[in-house]
């Protein structure tokens, strides 16, 4: 008998999917988004990677201590960021991220 995993997303959407007002649903775009209230959180591009939206400073911080990378779409823009997953540490890291704005998102009320 073959055991299934769960796949990346499914981790990160069970995970992120149980922390109290968050949302979750595809996006205009075809992702999968995370939301709480009108504030997107972070959102997943298949079982292949996460993008994530932070204030400037947190987001330089992220890229210089290599946890995320540069958004394909803005790759200079120190506010998008983007991080594959590849690893189960990629995994954790993400739903890390992902709690890291939403832990901002709730503090504001």
């Amino acid at each position: 008998m073959v055991t299934q995993h769960p796949t990346p997303s499914e981790r990160i959407t069970a995970e992120v999917g149980s922390w109290p007002g968050v949302q979750s649903g595809t996006g205009r775009r075809g992702e999968f988004a995370f939301r709480v209230g009108d504030r997107e959180i972070g959102h997943l591009h298949g079982d292949l990677s996460a993008h994530f939206g932070f204030p400037r400073d947190v987001g330089a911080r992220l890229r210089e201590d290599g946890r995320v990378g540069p958004h394909p779409v803005n790759p200079h823009s120190t506010k998008m960021a983007a991080r594959a997953l590849t690893t189960d540490a990629d995994v954790q890291d993400v739903i890390a991220l992902m709690r890291l704005n939403y832990d901002r998102v709730t503090a504001r009320g």
